[in-house]
């Protein structure tokens, strides 16, 4: 069954459903291509349910989460309608896409700008500014933009750590303190890795900020600051160029923010690092 078109299944098993796991199907039925691009807290809010409905819905399919329906889901498409340069037939198709992928990356970082709260912002860096240790968190491909952000950052200030294995991760959250940041980087928020690590740092009392799209999700429920990345991103384009544009857009904003704010200090670091490694360029 797990191999069936998720459509054909979700309307095969209908009348198995509860009411509240009905409402869910309903609405995915009637609106499949958006669903692609919503997080789970954005389709139960849609279908007027709990989280926790839409995650029942998904096992009562047979799956395992949010996050493999919406593969499902994606795969339900034909390749035509999932391909960047599927519809490239002619002589110009290696222009047509060139052309297609830069804009791509345009709109995800202006999509980004256009969303920047920036207030949030802010606060954003005043944690940052505030924290004695500064965490980078991320799982997959958001773990690369993470360890960009670190290797960013390091060159003006001393506090800042990338940790990449999801279980030492747990481990740094638990015995963080409140003088302790923990940055966050999700494109779903929704992975259940980084929402472990988000609930152990809460309950350890450290500050939590996220890089995330969806403003509804999981993950931004223990966040007490958000900035959202541009590009909407299917499951079958994950880890797609486009999303990391929007999110390193992000960490470029914060780093520049940062080393205004704390101008003499960075200068300072930055001429040390600089001096640190230019023996080994040559």
């Amino acid at each position: 069954m797990n191999n069936t078109n998720i459509i054909l299944q979700i309307q095969a098993t209908y009348n198995q459903l509860t009411r509240t796991e009905k409402k869910v199907a309903d609405y995915v039925l009637q609106n499949r291509s958006s669903v692609l691009y919503m997080s789970i807290t954005d389709l139960a809010d849609a279908s007027e349910v709990g989280d926790t409905s839409v995650y029942r819905f998904c096992r009562t399919l047979g799956l395992q989460g949010y996050q493999e329906f919406k593969m499902k889901l994606s795969l339900s498409f034909s390749d035509s309608e999932e391909s960047v340069g599927s519809s490239s037939e002619d002589g110009d198709a290696e222009e047509t896409l060139s052309h297609r992928i830069m804009q791509m990356h345009m709109n995800a970082i202006r999509e980004s700008y256009m969303l920047l709260d920036h207030s949030m912002l802010d606060k954003f860096v005043r944690m940052m500014e505030n924290a004695r240790r500064i965490f980078f968190f991320g799982v997959g491909d958001s773990l690369l933009t993470a360890e960009e952000a670190r290797n960013k950052f390091l060159r003006i200030i001393g506090k800042v750590i990338c940790i990449s294995d999801p279980h030492m991760q747990s481990m740094a959250a638990s015995t963080a303190t409140e003088e302790d940041l923990i940055i966050i980087i999700s494109y779903s928020g929704a992975t259940k890795d980084n929402i472990h690590v988000a609930n152990e740092a809460k309950e350890a009392g450290a500050g939590i900020a996220v890089i995330t799209h969806f403003k509804k999700s999981p993950l931004t429920a223990y966040a007490d600051a958000v900035l959202l990345c541009g590009a909407e991103e299917s499951p079958l384009d994950g880890g797609s160029m486009s999303a990391k544009m929007g999110q390193l857009y992000l960490i470029d904003l914060l780093y520049q923010e940062y080393y205004a704010r704390s101008y003499k200090e960075c200068r300072e670091n930055n001429k040390r690092t600089s001096r640190a490694v230019v023996k080994k360029l040559f």
